[in-house]
């Protein structure tokens, strides 16, 4: 449960403009899609990957690090770092485990012939899409445990794309959807106050100054 008191005490620090930004920006967000991505060798497809999810309302973004141990290019993320919840796994599997442990099915996306074309995608269902490097694809693990396969309608001669480039097209399809159906895809109310609390605390400088001078003066209260 979110201490409603130290959220109306630190948003003190903000501007109205950020706090009405914060639940503008909440109404949009949802978990109802969230994205994995496995063993991503370059940087910054990772980083402007969360830069899709953030500007799409994308709110959790799923890293395995199994091959390569990556920070985030926060060069590249644009702040996006910020407002995205990144969690990192270190294999295929625990991820796997993690995703179906939140009732999401596991959509993998690849060129395969029987892959569901991305404008047929059933929204409905909660799901969390993997995606794999442009070289080598996603793991025969995600493959073989998958519960659909999902790809980019194409008519050209190559018939590949960047991870980057494939992963905004999809989130912005599959969000544009969902927040045009009458799926209950929004944040919970109390989603939206952990990350307002989240968030606000991000936005403030010497939180931790702040924070402690907030429970001192809660302490000499209830004395």
């Amino acid at each position: 449960m979110v201490d409603l008191d130290l959220l109306n005490y630190l948003e003190g620090f903000i501007t109205e403009n950020r706090k009405e930004g914060f639940l503008r920006v909440l109404e949009s967000r949802t978990k109802h899609f969230t994205i994995a991505m496995e063993d991503i060798f370059q940087l910054h497809n990772t980083s402007a990957v969360m830069r899709s999810c953030e500007v799409f309302g994308i709110q959790e973004l799923n890293v395995i690090e199994e091959k390569f141990g990556k920070r985030i290019d926060t060069e590249i993320a644009m702040g996006a770092q910020k407002w995205v919840d990144v969690n990192r796994f270190n294999t295929v599997q625990s991820c796997i485990d993690e995703m179906r442990a939140k009732g999401y099915q596991i959509i993998a996306t690849t060129p395969h012939d029987d892959s569901c074309m991305l404008h047929e995608f059933d929204i409905s269902k909660p799901s969390a899409l993997f995606f794999g490097t442009e070289r080598n694809g996603l793991s025969e693990e995600v493959i073989q445990q998958a519960d659909g396969f999902l790809k980019i309608p194409m008519v050209g001669y190559t018939e590949s794309l960047n991870i980057s480039v494939s992963a905004a097209i999809i989130i912005q399809d599959i969000t544009n959807r969902l927040r045009q159906s009458n799926i209950d895809w929004q944040l919970s109310e109390e989603e939206i106050l952990e990350k307002r609390l989240d968030w606000t605390r991000k936005s403030i400088k010497d939180i931790e100054f702040i924070e402690r001078k907030f429970h001192e003066l809660k302490e000499n209260v209830s004395e």
